[in-house]
């Protein structure tokens, strides 16, 4: 009869239900939409930005070459049907019209070659390959180069860290097959021949299943995550009905039943446990059957489903301990509902929903792992994304229900004492 009261409280409250069960789906979809189409902005949707070119010469006119040629760039010289100065591109970039400037210095072209004469004729020498009996002319005192890069304040670092690697290695190229060239000419009249493909690359190796590559996508990181958040969101309708219970003197009148209060609280452990796993099952269904149809990967949970009912359970019990706790504790709506929209978002935010805890500083790092959604996230990426087993994840569940112990002990324990005071 607890359970089926608690239902009936659900039942009897519109909003909470929209809540529960309307708002995370939206939630997931916004959210894995919006990190999905970053990823296909980044790759298939070119960025405009500015090329002040003050060197016209074969480097700038490589850079232009490349940046044109690239998945990432279209490549803007003039506005207004007028070329573009650093100063008019450093305004447009600063005012948000641009995400990047690039300003290539006046010679950079004749500099380069410059340096590289230089360079290749004193090795040349050293190793006694000229003319003994020829002066050696003075060597002309060559300044080194800066290529400027304007970044709009509001660009996130990440990017500024990757075009500045793009453009880098550009550079590396081209003075590389300067060098090459020059020392080519040098050696022979153009009779050597040299490689000039890079020799090191870099391969990713990716996980298999039999035999299929497994490779993460923004969908088998969203559900993880805001399905967590989803389930931890119950602790704002479940404080709300155990503040309500007690401002309505309905507690008082559960307490003349001969039952203990542990009834009561195993009832609201059902009842929001089968909503935890309805919300997990929705929010599940939405990935497979919907994303596909609007332009998502679906999620593939071949062989995961059991174990990640396992992580939703046990995440519940720790959200509905969490919730319990707070309903005690509290002595009104205007105290529960903001502290458990806030102490979530703070979960969620500590333990790893929004940022990774890889790129948090340490000593956040070593905070997140006192984070229930910590837990219960690396757990569901255990399953989803490691494969692993059962057995392997026992210890981040049962941290999950050794907080839903604790947690209701403590509210029991505070109710007991309250009362007989």
């Amino acid at each position: 009869m607890s359970v089926v009261k608690e239902f009936l409280l659900l039942k009897r409250d519109l909003g909470g239900l929209i809540i529960l069960f309307i708002m995370p789906l939206v939630l997931v979809i916004t959210v894995t939409l919006i990190q999905d189409s970053t990823f296909k902005t980044i790759s298939d949707t070119k960025i405009p930005i500015l090329l002040v070119d003050n060197d016209k010469g074969s480097v700038s006119k490589t850079v232009f070459d490349n940046l044109e040629k690239s998945n990432l760039f279209s490549v803007v010289t003039q506005i207004d049907n007028k070329a573009i100065t650093e100063e008019v591109a450093k305004e447009a970039v600063y005012k948000g019209k641009f995400q990047l400037a690039i300003v290539i210095p006046k010679n950079l072209s004749v500099d380069l070659q410059a340096k590289i004469d230089q360079n290749v004729a004193k090795i040349v020498s050293s190793m006694g390959l000229t003319d003994s009996t020829a002066t050696a002319a003075p060597s002309e005192i060559i300044k080194e180069k800066e290529v400027k890069l304007y970044f709009d304040p509001a660009v996130q670092m990440s990017f500024k860290n990757a075009v500045m690697n793009a453009i880098d290695k550009m550079i590396s190229q081209i003075e590389t097959k300067s060098i090459y060239t020059t020392f080519q000419n040098q050696l022979g009249e153009g009779t050597a021949s040299f490689e000039q493909k890079s020799f090191i690359t870099f391969k990713e190796i990716i996980p298999r299943i039999n035999n299929k590559e497994i490779r993460p996508n923004s969908v088998q990181h969203n559900v993880p995550a805001w399905t967590l958040f989803a389930i931890f969101f119950i602790v704002i309708p479940l404080s709300i009905n155990i503040v309500k219970e007690k401002s309505q003197g309905t507690f008082v009148r559960l307490l003349t039943n001969p039952v203990s209060n542990l009834i009561v609280i195993i009832g609201k452990t059902i009842t929001y446990s089968a909503i935890c796993m309805i919300q997990f099952y929705m929010m599940v269904a939405v990935a497979i059957f919907l994303f596909p149809h609007i332009g998502l990967p679906p999620l593939n949970i071949e062989g995961h489903l059991f174990l990640m009912s396992v992580v939703a359970l046990f995440s519940g019990f720790a959200a509905i301990g969490f919730g319990i706790l707070l309903g005690t504790v509290a002595s009104t709506q205007e105290q529960s509902a903001p502290f458990g929209a806030t102490s979530v978002l703070i979960l969620a935010a500590v333990g790893g929903v929004w940022v990774p805890v890889f790129a948090m500083p340490k000593i956040m790092q070593i905070i997140a792992k006192s984070s229930p959604m910590n837990w219960g996230l690396e757990a569901f990426y255990d399953v989803l994304l490691r494969n692993v087993s059962l057995l392997e994840i026992i210890p981040k569940i049962s941290l999950l229900f050794l907080f839903f112990i604790i947690t209701t002990s403590i509210a029991l324990f505070y109710d007991k004492k309250k009362r007989t005071v």
